[in-house]
This record gives C-alpha cells, sequence and structure tokens, in this order.
C-alpha cells in the first residue's frame, strides 16, 4: 500500500516561515494588537474615557488615543511603534489618533491571517503599500471641496471633532472659538498652514466649560504686583523688560564684608538711589504697564522696587515665562527691552484698556483694545476642576487641528464611517482586476478597514454585524455618504447629520497605519544590547 502524503507538509510554491521569525512576527503582531484593542472602546461619539493615573498621583480623564497612549507605560518595542504612530497621526492631523491605531491593529490582524496562510511577509507589505496608494486615490474622488469663507462647514468639522470629546455637550460653544481663532491668525486667501503658537490656551480654574472666552488681546494668568500700584490702566504704553529691578548681586564666589553701620546705611542709599534711577527712567519713557521677565538669577523686581513704580502709577505683572515672550511681542508689536539704555518710547507697546479681573478664587490681568496689534489670539479656558480644564484644553486643541487640517488642504469627507465602508467595496472591487497574491492581499486590507464602522457600531451599543452589513448593501447600492447615525442608532445619510471631517485626517490616518504595519512585517528578528 502506497505511503498517504500528509496535508500539512508544504508544497514547493507555498512560503514556510522559519521557527524563530514566526514567533517574532506573532510577539509583535500581538503586542501591537493589544495596544489598539485597548484605546478601540474610546472610538466615536459613544466612545468610553479612560482614567489614566500616573505614578505621582495625578489622575487624567480622556478619550483621546495620542493622550492615553503618551500617559501608558508600554515595554514591548512593537507597541511602542504604535504610541509613536499615534503622536505622528497628532502632529500631522491633530484629529484621529484612536482611529489611526485601531486601523493599525485590525491591519496588523489580517496581516497574521495571510502569514498563517502561508504568503511571504515581504509580498503582504508590498501589496498593502499599493492598496494604501489606492486607498488615497479614492478617497480624493469622494471629496467635497471647502472654500474657508464657508463658516458652517469649519463649524461642522470643528463640532464633529468635539462630539467624540468628555466635554462633547459643550461643542456648540466651543467650535465657534475654535473656528473664529484660526480665522484671526490666518489670511484666508493666501494661507496654507496655520501656526497654533499664535493661538494661546490660558487656563484658569473656576466657573465652567460655559465661559470659555476668546479674547482679541492678551491675558496674563499672573495678578498685578505690588501694594497701592493702579488696578486698571487706560490708554496702556506696556513695556516689556528682560532685566531685573532689584539691586546687583556679587559673582558667586565674591562676598561684600561690611564692617560698620555707615557702611550698611552707604549700601542701603546706593541700592535705593540705583533701583529709582531705573524706575524714573520707565518713568521717563512713557511706560504705565510693565511686563518682567521671569529670572532665575534673583529676584526679577524687589519690594523696594514696587513701591516706587506704584508711587508712579506704574502697573506691574512679573514672572511672564521665556516662553511667552515672542508672542507678548507679536500680540503688542513691541520689542523686548534687554537693558535700561535700550528703554525708549519706540521699543513700547499701546492698548486702550490694560485691567486685572477677578476669575473665580484668583486674578488674571486682560489687555484689550491692542493698537496696531499682531495676528494673534488668546482663548480663556474655564472649567470646575482640573479634570474638565485640561480635557477641554486637549479638546479645544484637537477642534483647532481640524480646521488647520481644513486651511492645509480644503476638502471635506463625510464621517460617521462612511469613507472607509466605501474604500472596502472599492477596493474589493479593484482587487478582481488583479492575480495572484497582490488579489489576497488587496482583499484583506479592504476587509480590514471595516474594523471602523463596527466599532463605532458596537461603542454605540448596536448590533455590529447587522449595521455594518446594511451600511455595506447602501454603499453598494450607490449612497456614497451613507453612515452609522450614532444617535439615532440608524444608517443615514451622515452629511444631513453636518458629520464630517477633513479629507487630510483619513489619508493620514490610512497612509501612516500601513507604513507602520509594513514596518512591523518586516522585522524577524529583536536584537536585545547590553
Amino acid at each position: 500500500m502506497p505511503a498517504v502524503k500528509k496535508n500539512n507538509a508544504p508544497s514547493k510554491s507555498e512560503y514556510k516561515d522559519k521557527e524563530k521569525p514566526t514567533q517574532i512576527r506573532i510577539s509583535n503582531i500581538e503586542a501591537a494588537k493589544a495596544v489598539a484593542s485597548a484605546i478601540r472602546t474610546s472610538l466615536g461619539p459613544r466612545g468610553m474615557d479612560k482614567m489614566i493615573q500616573a505614578s505621582n498621583g495625578d489622575v487624567t480623564i480622556t478619550n483621546d488615543g495620542a493622550t492615553i497612549l503618551k500617559q501608558m507605560q508600554v515595554l514591548h518595542p512593537a507597541a511602542k511603534m504604535l504610541v509613536e504612530l499615534s503622536k505622528a497621526q497628532d502632529v500631522e492631523a491633530g484629529d484621529g489618533t484612536t482611529s489611526v491605531c485601531v486601523i493599525a491593529g485590525s491591519l496588523l490582524d489580517a496581516c497574521a491571517k495571510l502569514l498563517a496562510k502561508g504568503i511571504h511577509p515581504t509580498s503582504i507589505s508590498e501589496a498593502f503599500q499599493k492598496a494604501a496608494a489606492k486607498s488615497l486615490q479614492i478617497l480624493e474622488s469622494m471629496t467635497t471641496p471647502l472654500d474657508l469663507n464657508d463658516r458652517e462647514s469649519l463649524l461642522k468639522s470643528a463640532s464633529t471633532s468635539l462630539n467624540s470629546k468628555v466635554v462633547s455637550q459643550y461643542s456648540n460653544i466651543l467650535s465657534p472659538i475654535a473656528v473664529d481663532a484660526v480665522l484671526r491668525v490666518i489670511d484666508p486667501a493666501v494661507a496654507t498652514n496655520v501656526d497654533l503658537n499664535d493661538i494661546k490656551l490660558v487656563k484658569k480654574i473656576g466657573g465652567t466649560v460655559e465661559d470659555i472666552e476668546l479674547i482679541d488681546g492678551l491675558v496674563f494668568d499672573q495678578k498685578t504686583q505690588g501694594v497701592g500700584g493702579p488696578n486698571k490702566v487706560e490708554k496702556a504704553k506696556i513695556g516689556l523688560i528682560q532685566f531685573c529691578i532689584s539691586p546687583p548681586k556679587t559673582d558667586m564666589d565674591n562676598s561684600v564684608v561690611v564692617s560698620d553701620y555707615t557702611q550698611m546705611d552707604r549700601v542701603l542709599r546706593e541700592e535705593r538711589q540705583y533701583i529709582l534711577n531705573i524706575v524714573k527712567q520707565v518713568k521717563k519713557s512713557g511706560c504705565n504697564v510693565l511686563l518682567i521677565q521671569k529670572s532665575i538669577l534673583r529676584d526679577a523686581v524687589s519690594d523696594l522696587a514696587l513701591h516706587f513704580l506704584a508711587k508712579m502709577k506704574i502697573m506691574v505683572v512679573k514672572d511672564i515665562e521665556r516662553e511667552d515672550i515672542e508672542f507678548v511681542c507679536k500680540s503688542l508689536n513691541c520689542r523686548p527691552i534687554a537693558s535700561l539704555d535700550h528703554f525708549l518710547p519706540e521699543a513700547l507697546g499701546s492698548a486702550e484698556l490694560v485691567e486685572e479681573i477677578h476669575t473665580g478664587p484668583s486674578k488674571i490681568v486682560k489687555i484689550t483694545g491692542i493698537a496696531n496689534p499682531g495676528k494673534t489670539v488668546t482663548v480663556l479656558l474655564r472649567g470646575s476642576n482640573k479634570l474638565v480644564l485640561e480635557e477641554a484644553d486637549r479638546s479645544l486643541h484637537d477642534a483647532l487641528c481640524v480646521i488647520r487640517c481644513l486651511v492645509k488642504k480644503r476638502a471635506l469627507i463625510a464621517g460617521g464611517g462612511a469613507p472607509e465602508i466605501e474604500l472596502s467595496l472599492q477596493l474589493t472591487d479593484y482587487a478582481n482586476s488583479l492575480s495572484g497574491m497582490e488579489q489576497y492581499c488587496f482583499r484583506a486590507f479592504a476587509e480590514a478597514l471595516e474594523v471602523i464602522p463596527f466599532t463605532l457600531a458596537e461603542n454605540a451599543g448596536l448590533n455590529p454585524i447587522a449595521t455594518v452589513t446594511e451600511l455595506r448593501n447602501r454603499h453598494a447600492q450607490g449612497e456614497k455618504t451613507a453612515g452609522i447615525n450614532v444617535r439615532k442608532g440608524a444608517i443615514t445619510n451622515i452629511l444631513e447629520e453636518n458629520v464630517v471631517q477633513p479629507l487630510l485626517v483619513s489619508q493620514s490616518a490610512i497612509h501612516l497605519a500601513s507604513e507602520t504595519v509594513c514596518s512591523i512585517m518586516k522585522i524577524d528578528d529583536i536584537v536585545n544590547c547590553l
């Protein structure tokens, strides 16, 4: 009787991975999938929030993918690649940080199945790169062009981004602030990017998120210094100094020995005279509001100096951070003054009003009516506690990034899982025109993209299989903008629900996710260096 050939023996055409590389690949894929599944539940408007406790006891509540992954203590090198992927998406688009990891996790799952079928990792990697390039082309064909003067569309995009955040109930307040802030710092006709450093977010505990305001001017979260000085100055001349108004000190290794009272009196007299000269020079230039940069060497301003400045009716705000200097100069159109000799009237900025205002338990200094201001704007963020305040800050930053994406690439696409299902269908059709392994890999890539609508439905409490199947049927009938409406729990035309997102967010997510997956696929060993 002839020997029966065993079924599990590989045929010559089939790729059989060696033992160690197989284990390494599986280990990498499992680690990266674990990270993706950890944040998958926080995708979409009905996603759950995560409470993160840092080693020092600080607690953060958020559902922003980049923030969650940044705080996670990830040890596996492949899992770290997903954390870096999320950071890359945050830098490139600012939004879609959860989606990009979920897509990467799904693509890795598809890779594991393809490897199990005996397809070579390089073939998978090359096919996935081609599929990603084809996806970007298909996305381009689904867009709606946008004009930056169309405020309504910008508001819809910002609201869509904010609806998936912890502060989603305030999206009607935060989205106009995000849109107005960006439009004030750019020229819509010629701008191709937005420098978010021109929009300063000042956080102040007290009040509620509803009290957040957009200020056409400057806000300092320090209070004014000195007793008896003015708290309100009209027709202000503002000077920003980078030197200290306090008596000079000796070098580190020198010391001054005072042997009797007359010398002591003389030292004090000289100190008094030195400070008085500085204050007189400040007054002579016409300055009546003085901003003092934070100093690490000695007191930026002494009590005696504050006394003289208060007598001369000069308002003082000290401890301006070094990194804020550029923003302050741009806003006030003034120059930072590094020494007393340069304290001249032309280096000063002008404003209609500088006043100290009570906000909850503390005070802030507000500068409004700036003469010939720069293209900058300040947002004063309010919140009842630190957790809400920080989440409002992150959410507003994401909304600003969404508007920035629209300035970079002026095109919108539907949200709610519509582009992913459309991509899945079109890629599957395209795969039929290919041959060999490539067709197989394209199909797997197309199927993996369905994870976004699947997860959206799952997080909204719908039946994911039934929902995604219905969504696929609607797209097959030509309804390109049909998406999952989580509010109604049904499939509707998502554009009518005003759920739109920038093209750049989706393009960047697919491009970066497939790039990371291809990198992970090509790794066949991990070498530890001691």
